[in-house]
This record gives C-alpha cells, sequence and structure tokens, in this order.
C-alpha cells in the first residue's frame, strides 16, 4: 500500500513496510516574505532609504507625541554621595533638573585610570526594567546580581549612568511605582514613552559634561522595560552610537495583547491610541521601523524565543530579519546584530558577556578586541 508522508517531502512505504528515502529535489532558497516587508516597500538604494527615513522619524514622533515635551531646563548637575567601589571604579548618586521643579537621580560609575592617563573613556546610559529600586538593582546593590548593568559595564572600563525610570525610585507617586495617573494628569498630551525617552536623552546630557567622556562613543542598553527605552532612545537620539537591548516588548502586529501598550491604569505606555487599538486599529508606525531609525549605527537585539508566546517571538525574528535588510542596504550589515536564546525574560550569561563584546567592538579601539598570535 503507497501512503503520502504529511512533510515536504515524498515518503513511500516499500513492500516489506519499511519506509524508503523521502525524494527531495534540489532547489533554490526561497525568497522569505512576511508582513515585515512593508520596511523597505519601494526601498531601492540608501537614497530611497533616506527619504524614507524621514517619514518613519516623523511617524515615530508623532507616537510619542514628542511636541508636547516641556522646555529643558538647566541641567543643575549634583552629586550626593560618592563611592569607591572594589577599587575599579568610583559610584555617585547624582541629581539633575528634567523639567521646572522636577529632577531625576542616577548612579554614575567611573572607572578608576592610571595617573598619567588622560584618554577619555567610551559611556553608556543603563535603562532599568519595571522594578522599584531599578538603579540600585543596576549598581549591583539589591535584587539579581545579573541585571548589576551599571557595575559590569564599569567592570569592563566604560562610564556608565543609570538614569531613574520617572516613576520609580525616588519619585514613586502616591499611587504606587509605575504608575502613570499623575504624569498623564500633569501632561494629557504628552506620552509615558516620550517621558522616558526625553529623560534618558538628558542623561546623555549629563554624560557630555564629564571631560572623562567621548561625545564619539556614547551607547544604550536596558532590560526589558529599558530594552523598550533603548530601542526608542537609539531611535530618538543620534548621539547613541551603539545599542542593546533585552528583551523587550512584543510590538504592535501579531500581538494578541496590544492593547497593554495603551492601557487604562497603571502603566500607559501610549494613552492617545487606546480608542483605536479597542476599534482593531494600530498605529501607522511599528517597532520595525522604529528599530530601522537607528541605522546604519551599530544595533545589537536579544530576545527569548520562549519570553512571551512562541508564535509572536518567531514573528520577532521575521521582523529582525527585515531591520538587517535596511542595514544591508547601507553597506553596514556589521552594524546590526541579533541574538535569541531560550532562557525566558532573563539576562543569562551569555547575554552579558555578548552585550560588552558588542560594545567593546562598536565604541572601544580596534586592538581592544583584536585577536593575537601567541608570541614563541
Amino acid at each position: 500500500m503507497v501512503r503520502p508522508f504529511v512533510g515536504t517531502a515524498l515518503c513511500l512505504l516499500s513492500a516489506s513496510g519499511l519506509a524508503d528515502e523521502p525524494v527531495r529535489p534540489r532547489t533554490s532558497p526561497p525568497e522569505i516574505v512576511s508582513s515585515w516587508d512593508d520596511l523597505t516597500e519601494g526601498v531601492k538604494s540608501a537614497e530611497d532609504w533616506a527619504k524614507h527615513r524621514e517619514v518613519l522619524h516623523q511617524r515615530f514622533l508623532d507616537l510619542i507625541r514628542d511636541q508636547h515635551k516641556p522646555v529643558k531646563p538647566a541641567l543643575d548637575l549634583q552629586v550626593h554621595e560618592t563611592v569607591d567601589v572594589e577599587g575599579l571604579y568610583s559610584r555617585q548618586l547624582i541629581s539633575y533638573a528634567v523639567e521646572e521643579g522636577e529632577r531625576a537621580h542616577a548612579y554614575l560609575a567611573v572607572p578608576h585610570r592610571a595617573a598619567g592617563n588622560t584618554e577619555k573613556l567610551p559611556a553608556i546610559v543603563v535603562m532599568h526594567g519595571t522594578f522599584e529600586k531599578g538603579i540600585e538593582q543596576a549598581a549591583g546593590l539589591v535584587d539579581d546580581a545579573t541585571k548589576a548593568h551599571l557595575h559590569h559595564l564599569a567592570q569592563a572600563g566604560y562610564v556608565a549612568i543609570a538614569p531613574e525610570h520617572f516613576v520609580s525610585g525616588r519619585r514613586i507617586p502616591p499611587e504606587g511605582s509605575y504608575d502613570t495617573t499623575r504624569f498623564h494628569q500633569k501632561h494629557p498630551e504628552w506620552t509615558a514613552v516620550g517621558k522616558f525617552t526625553y529623560e534618558h536623552s538628558i542623561a546623555i546630557d549629563v554624560l557630555e559634561t564629564l571631560d572623562v567622556v567621548d561625545r564619539e562613543r556614547i551607547g544604550a542598553m536596558g532590560h526589558s522595560l529599558g530594552g523598550q527605552g533603548t530601542i526608542f532612545l537609539s531611535a530618538y537620539d543620534s548621539r547613541v552610537k551603539a545599542a542593546v537591548d533585552n528583551c523587550s516588548a512584543a510590538f504592535f502586529r501579531h500581538n494578541d495583547h496590544v492593547e497593554h501598550w495603551a492601557r487604562d491604569h497603571w502603566y500607559v505606555y501610549f494613552k492617545h491610541i487606546r480608542p483605536k487599538l479597542i476599534e482593531g486599529q494600530l498605529p501607522p508606525i511599528d517597532f520595525h521601523e522604529v528599530m530601522a531609525l537607528s541605522a546604519p549605527r551599530a544595533f545589537l537585539d536579544v530576545s527569548g524565543l520562549n519570553d512571551g508566546p512562541r508564535l509572536t517571538q518567531k514573528q520577532r525574528v521575521l521582523m529582525l530579519l527585515k531591520v538587517a535588510d535596511v542595514y544591508e542596504l547601507l553597506g553596514v550589515p556589521e552594524n546590526f546584530e541579533f541574538f535569541v536564546h531560550q532562557r525566558g525574560h532573563s539576562m543569562p550569561v551569555e547575554t552579558r558577556q555578548l552585550m560588552v563584546a558588542f560594545f567593546d567592538s562598536h565604541l572601544k579601539p580596534k586592538e581592544a578586541t583584536e585577536a593575537r598570535r601567541v608570541v614563541k
């Protein structure tokens, strides 16, 4: 009896009842077609991309409602505490103005340098996840040491600043941490994403006041909510020359829980898009387009295939392949990388090491990452 094998090849049973080898004809690789292809639709050259990018950039600014941000005040930088950490770097608790009558706190880490060494150092903005004491976590003072990014980067020779998210730490509202009710009462036309992106950009202003920092070698990174912040900050501020996001949230399309981007309570990212989301209409820009705004600057996306619905995370891989096409088009494919693990919503050792290596390759001199032969 002959039975077709369910699959891509035909498998026949022989008279003995054993399966014959499947027939698999030789083919060329098929074109990968996905819904993310709209990123480069009609774009055939770097010049085409430059024009398309202008459109996408304006859509991004409209999404975060950047036109409603307040006038940026003078920094008025203050140092509240200075601690030497293991003889490797100095950690300061600082604060600075972000709005009229509103200050942000941050930890600032500056590696010690050998006497007489005046070389400027690369610097990283570190964005924490949804944790009440986010900057203490980033400094390695509380909670999960795998998320002590400020500490890890300072050990690796980077100046690092970890700004406190505007509804965490010393700025928790009466309603509780990460509740944006009062923010929206104060700024009814702005967005929480616009707010934290604006403040993270001010953290770069702080880095640029430091004589030890090389302004041309500034990066950004974050986990979870901080990963989302990294995508937005890199798209928003071209001073970010290399960015790493880890386990950021799902995009708008192919997301059964897309309304979480516009909740009606607690942390509300984009309040103004809720009515259309409820009606089933998505914003005119999605995350592949926001991420591509970083091109040609260096970008690394790290995600877990089992961090959320698996089909959604598989779509993320297709999305990243399309972003890679933009970097290819611009002649810098090496500036975009992605790593997919199966460790869930975490920061495993391979991710931590990859993150530092990525920054080293893009923000440090070439000799810092050169492989060397054994000297005989």
